[in-house]
């Protein structure tokens, strides 16, 4: 885990996020089953055959996106398994750092995107609820957890939120990052002078057809 962050612990929901580590953080990696959605998959047949797969997405985590990119930080999903509503969900929310299904694993997938666009673990935050990311949380400078993450998470993670996955906990996240940060109020601000961010649309589900890989 990176040397800013201490964890908060099993058990304990954290406290804010420390002021100055908040400020480090240039990239937000999010894992996607669990964190953007509840964690179901909803998966049925056409009468060819074809398999159709839904994911549920949150609105409130779609705005939560747009206000960290608007504060000029980059937002990654990282999942291992691949979803054609995932890459719709990404394009719709112009999220370009994507990796679904790495055969090599979370860690090489992160490792690639940080590589290629010049970011690195300890200015990255990781935002995860199961197994599959603690070796993502071990490395990076802001691990942070969902409120239902598993016990092993909650325990590395530097920040646990008090909302499930799928119900809103990347906007609370988004909220503790910049509000720490100190852009919270100017952000929240823009938005109820204008209305809306530029650029932003959003909906709360996204269908495609595909399989998990």
């Amino acid at each position: 885990m990176g040397s800013g962050a201490s964890r908060a612990g099993d058990d304990a929901v954290s406290g804010p996020i420390p002021p100055r580590l908040a400020r480090t953080i240039e990239l937000v990696s999010l894992d996607v089953d669990g964190v953007l959605t509840d964690g179901a998959l909803w998966v049925g047949t056409s009468e060819d055959g074809t398999v159709s797969e839904l994911r549920r997405f949150h609105a409130l985590d779609g705005m939560a996106i747009r206000l960290l990119q608007q504060a000029g930080l980059a937002v990654a999903f990282v999942s291992g398994k691949r979803s054609a509503a995932v890459e719709a969900r990404a394009a719709e929310l112009d999220v370009t750092h994507v990796s679904l299904a790495d055969p090599s694993g979370k860690v090489a997938a992160l490792e690639g995107i940080l590589s290629r666009h010049g970011f690195d673990w300890e200015r990255t935050a990781h935002l995860g609820d199961d197994l599959a990311d603690i070796s993502l949380l071990e490395r990076v400078g802001l691990p942070a957890a969902v409120a239902n993450a598993v016990p092993e998470v909650r325990a590395l993670a530097a920040w646990v939120g008090t909302v499930p996955g799928g119900h809103g906990a990347v906007r609370e996240f988004a909220e503790a990052l910049l509000g720490a940060r100190g852009e919270w109020e100017r952000l929240a601000g823009e938005f109820r002078a204008g209305g809306r961010l530029s650029g932003a649309t959003d909906t709360s589900i996204a269908s495609a057809k595909g399989a998990d890989g």
